[in-house]
């Protein structure tokens, strides 16, 4: 992973969290070719390697867009080549996204929509400023959603609701967005991403092999029937048997104090 990415900032806010910010305000954090470049890049060092980081918060720079989707005006002009070369780009860095092996909280504070809709539903849940509204607006282009928005949306808001959403194009509110179990939750502006904080280094305070564990035993869960699926439960619970984590957690249960974890 690099030190600096031209459209993403990284920060670390506090131990064990790292803080992605899509840092294009002047074009709605559009997702041009570098964005995906940068995003791709970041999440496939995730994939092989989280180093310290235990949880990811996503979000968007400034006060009006999370990500307003592809960036059409690079776009005008492409051969039908060339869409297809930068859509790869995007999908993989949304597939990395999702595999990404330590939990991403989406901390939407703007406009979501396309490809930006995409990604935060990538993430394993969704924070959103009651300001932020939501749209999978590609029908009105001619497509569908490519990186994900088909697959993840039905799974988080059933398939009526998922196909209503898609057919039509249409915006719908952080405050809708909570009622149809898209989002976990909706705060004030101001409020959003030290509420993202803190759920994060609650996170980030427990065993972070457990962790990544449990998001490896439901992603793969709901992907395949219920027995398969206890199968994979009962093996990810095993590897966490012998290490020094599940000691250290229940010796600091006993003596009645805060569990050191340390990935071990």
């Amino acid at each position: 992973m690099q030190e600096r990415y031209e459209t993403l900032l990284l920060e670390q806010p506090q131990d064990h969290v790292l803080q992605i910010t899509i840092n294009r305000p002047e074009r709605r954090n559009a997702m041009n070719t570098q964005v995906g470049r940068d995003m791709l890049d970041v999440f496939s060092s995730l994939l092989l390697d989280p180093g310290d980081a235990r949880t990811v918060i996503l979000t968007g720079a400034g006060d009006k867009a999370f990500c307003a989707g592809g960036d059409l005006k690079e776009r005008d002009g492409m051969t039908d080549q060339e869409w297809r070369l930068q859509h790869a780009i995007f999908e993989q860095a949304v597939y990395h996204l999702i595999d990404c092996p330590i939990p991403v909280i989406a901390a939407v504070n703007g406009s979501a929509f396309g490809g930006g809709c995409e990604m935060a539903l990538a993430a394993d849940f969704i924070y959103a400023a009651d300001s932020a509204r939501f749209a999978l607006t590609e029908v009105t282009l001619g497509i569908i959603p490519g990186c994900g928005g088909t697959q993840n949306l039905p799974r988080a808001a059933g398939s009526r609701r998922a196909k209503e959403i898609l057919y039509t194009g249409t915006p719908f509110t952080a405050a809708e967005g909570l009622e149809w179990g898209i989002i976990n939750k909706v705060t004030s502006a101001e409020e959003l991403l030290p509420a993202a904080l803190e759920t994060a280094a609650r996170m980030a305070g427990n065993g972070p092999l457990a962790l990544r564990q449990l998001k490896r035993s439901v992603n793969l869960g709901m992907g395949t029937d219920l027995t398969t699926a206890l199968g994979i439960e009962v093996e990810a619970y095993n590897r966490l048997v012998p290490t020094e984590d599940r000691h250290e957690g229940v010796l600091a249960f006993n003596e009645k104090r805060k569990a050191n974890f340390v990935g071990r």
